[in-house]
C-alpha cells in the first residue's frame, strides 16, 4: 500500500490515549481517578433521552437533509435570538455529528499549502492536527497565564499576515478555562476590519459553561453584521447538555459558506443520526434546569479543585472562568508536563493530561478536568500531593 503523505501529518488527542491507559490499569485491578477526559459526568437530561426514543418509535429512521432537519435548525435560530438578540436564517445553520466537524470543515475550506491558519496555543490539539493535514502553515498564538489564558486582541492582530486565511478563537477555552473579556472581543472585531481577507472561526462549544457571575458570555455572535460574510460559529450540545456521545453540533456559517459546508457533509457523513436531531430539539426547547445545575456544580468543583491545588507545594493554579478544566502551573515541581502526567497515572492512579498535549506553550502545565464528583476530586488532590512527596523522586 502507498498511503497519502498527508496522513503522517495527523496528530491525535491525548485525552483518549490517557483514557485507554487508565482503563488498562483498572483492568489490572488498580484504582484510577480519571481527571483526564473532557466530558461532563452528568447524564443527559431525561426529557432529551425520551425525545430520541419517541422519534425512533415514531418511525424517524431514514436520512435527513444533510444540513439537518428544518425544525432543529429553526430551534437553533430561536436560541440565537433569545440569547443574543440576533436574527439568522435557518439556511445558515449546518447541523453536524459533533463540534469537531464544523472545525474540520472550516479548516479544510481554508487550509492548503501556502495558506496560514492561526489557532490558540495551548489549545484543543485537533486545531493544529487538521491544519497540518491540509498542508497549510499552523500558526499557534500563545495564551499566557498572566492574561488569564485569554487572547489579547492586539497580539492576534499583530500576527496576521497576507497569507492568513483563518483565525480560530476558543472561549471559554480548552484546556485552560480562560474566557476572553468582552473588551478584547470588541477590540478584535474592530481590528479585523483592517484585514478583510481573514475569516474567523469562534469555537464556543463551552459558551453555556461560564462559571463566574450569572454565566453570561461575550460571544462573537452580536458582531454578525460587522463580520457577516466571514464569521463561523462552532457550537453544539455535547458540553451544555451532557451529550458528548450523541455526536450533535451546529455551525453558523456565512450564507455563501453554508452551501459549501453542506456539500462537504454530503460527501462525508450524509447527515446526522435522525433520532439524535429530535433529541437536540428537546434539549433547546425543554427545561434548562439541568444546564444551570451542572454549571453551578462545576463552579463549586472548580473552587474545590483550585483551592486544593494551591495548597500543594510546587503547584500554583489561577482560577479558570469557564469550561470544566484547571490548568495548574507545575514548574516548581521540577518535573516536565509529561513526567507529571505519566507519574501521576502510573504511581498515584490519577489520570491527567500534560500541557504539552495542547501545544508547545503548555510545557510546565497540567490539565485536570473537574467534571468529577467532589469526593473524587478531593481524593485525587491527596494522591497528587502524596506523589510529589513520595513518588516524584523516582524521576
Amino acid at each position: 500500500m502507498q498511503i497519502a503523505a498527508r496522513m503522517a501529518r495527523l496528530g491525535s488527542e491525548s485525552a483518549f490515549e490517557v483514557l485507554a491507559r487508565a482503563k488498562a490499569l483498572e483492568a489490572q485491578g488498580r484504582s484510577v481517578i480519571n481527571l483526564g477526559i473532557g466530558q461532563p459526568d452528568f447524564p443527559t437530561p431525561p426529557h432529551v433521552v425520551e425525545a430520541a426514543v419517541k422519534a425512533l418509535r415514531d418511525g424517524h429512521h431514514g436520512y435527513t437533509p444533510a444540513n439537518g432537519i428544518q425544525p432543529l435548525r429553526e430551534a437553533v435560530c430561536a436560541e440565537i435570538a433569545a440569547r443574543y438578540g440576533q436574527t439568522v436564517s435557518p439556511e445558515r445553520i449546518v447541523v453536524v455529528p459533533g463540534g469537531k466537524v464544523t472545525m474540520a470543515t472550516a479548516i479544510e475550506m481554508f487550509g492548503e499549502p501556502g495558506a496560514e491558519i492561526m489557532y490558540p496555543d495551548p489549545g484543543f490539539p485537533i486545531y493544529e492536527s487538521l491544519v497540518n493535514y491540509t498542508g497549510a502553515k499552523a500558526c499557534g498564538y500563545p495564551l499566557l497565564e498572566k492574561d488569564g489564558f485569554a487572547f489579547r486582541a492586539d497580539d492576534l492582530l499583530g500576527r496576521i499576515t497576507p497569507a492568513t486565511r483563518l483565525l480560530i478563537v476558543n472561549s471559554p477555552a480548552n484546556p485552560t478555562g480562560g474566557v476572553a473579556p468582552a473588551a478584547e472581543v470588541k477590540k478584535l472585531v474592530d481590528g479585523l476590519q483592517r484585514f478583510p481577507h481573514v475569516t474567523i472561526m469562534a469555537d464556543e462549544i463551552y459558551s453555556r459553561l461560564v462559571l463566574d457571575g450569572d454565566g453570561s458570555y461575550a460571544s462573537f455572535i452580536p458582531y454578525l453584521d460587522q463580520l457577516a460574510d466571514r464569521l463561523i460559529i462552532l457550537e453544539g450540545w455535547s458540553k451544555t447538555y451532557a451529550m458528548t456521545g450523541w455526536r450533535l453540533g451546529w455551525g453558523l456559517w456565512p450564507a455563501a459558506l453554508a452551501e459549501l459546508a453542506t456539500k462537504l457533509a454530503i460527501n462525508t457523513h450524509s447527515c446526522v443520526n435522525t433520532a439524535t436531531q429530535y433529541a437536540g430539539i428537546a434539549a433547546l426547547q425543554g427545561p434548562q434546569d439541568a444546564v444551570e445545575d451542572m454549571r453551578l456544580a462545576f463552579r463549586r468543583r472548580r473552587d474545590l479543585c483550585v483551592a486544593g491545588l494551591n495548597r500543594i507545594a510546587g503547584i500554583s493554579c489561577i482560577r479558570p472562568e469557564g469550561a470544566f478544566y484547571a490548568f495548574p502551573n507545575i514548574t516548581a515541581t521540577g518535573l516536565t508536563a509529561r513526567q507529571m502526567q505519566d507519574g501521576l497515572l502510573e504511581q498515584a492512579g490519577v489520570a491527567t493530561i500534560a500541557g504539552t498535549s495542547f501545544g508547545r506553550h503548555g510545557e510546565g502545565y497540567l490539565r485536570l478536568s473537574f467534571a468529577a464528583s467532589d469526593e473524587a476530586i478531593s481524593e485525587a488532590l491527596q494522591r497528587i500531593a502524596g506523589f510529589l512527596v513520595e513518588g516524584a523522586q523516582k524521576h
